[in-house]
C-alpha cells in the first residue's frame, strides 16, 4: 500500500472546509489528477453518496467510483475502488484560531498486476501529495475570502 499524508492550516473554518470537501464533485478543482468527477444521482451529501472520478495522473487516466464512507463534523472518508486499485482518502479537519488545520491522507492500494506499480507509484503520490496540498490551500483560502465579504 502507497500512503500519503499532508498536514497543513487554511484561512477557511471548519463549518465551512467540512461541507465543501465532503461534496467529492468539488474535487476537480483542489486535486490537480482529477480531470473530471460527477455524483451519481441527487440528495444531500450523506455517508453513501457516490461520484464517478475520472483521473490523470503521470500520464495514465483512470476511473473509480467514489464513495462518501464517513462524514462527521472533523473527519470525511471518502474510497474509490476500480478493478486495478482502491483509493481512500481520509481528510480529518481541526479548528485553528479563525480557521482550520487539515491533515489529508492518501492510501492508494493496488490490486493484481497493478502491485507491480507500487514502488513507482509512491514516488509520483509523494509529488501529487504536496500539489494537492497546494491547490487545496489556495482554494479553500479562497472559500474564506469569499464568506468574508
Amino acid at each position: 500500500m502507497t500512503t500519503v499524508s499532508r498536514t497543513f492550516t487554511v484561512d477557511a473554518a471548519p463549518e465551512v472546509v467540512v461541507p465543501y470537501l465532503a461534496d467529492f464533485g468539488n474535487a476537480e478543482q483542489w486535486d490537480p489528477g482529477t480531470q473530471r468527477c460527477a455524483r451519481n444521482g441527487s440528495g444531500p451529501i450523506e455517508v453513501g453518496a457516490n461520484w464517478h472520478n475520472t483521473s490523470k495522473i503521470a500520464g495514465i487516466t483512470t476511473e473509480l467510483t467514489y464513495t462518501l464512507e464517513e462524514l462527521t463534523g472533523e473527519r470525511i472518508v471518502l474510497v474509490g475502488r476500480n478493478d486495478t486499485a482502491t483509493s481512500t482518502e481520509i481528510i480529518e479537519i481541526a479548528p485553528s484560531g479563525a480557521g482550520s488545520t487539515i491533515t489529508y491522507t492518501n492510501e492508494l492500494e493496488f490490486k493484481g498486476v497493478a502491485k507491480l506499480a507500487a514502488p513507482l507509484g509512491k514516488v509520483v503520490f509523494e509529488k501529487l501529495g504536496n500539489d494537492t496540498e497546494e491547490q487545496m490551500t489556495a482554494v479553500l483560502n479562497g472559500l474564506a475570502r469569499r464568506t468574508e465579504e
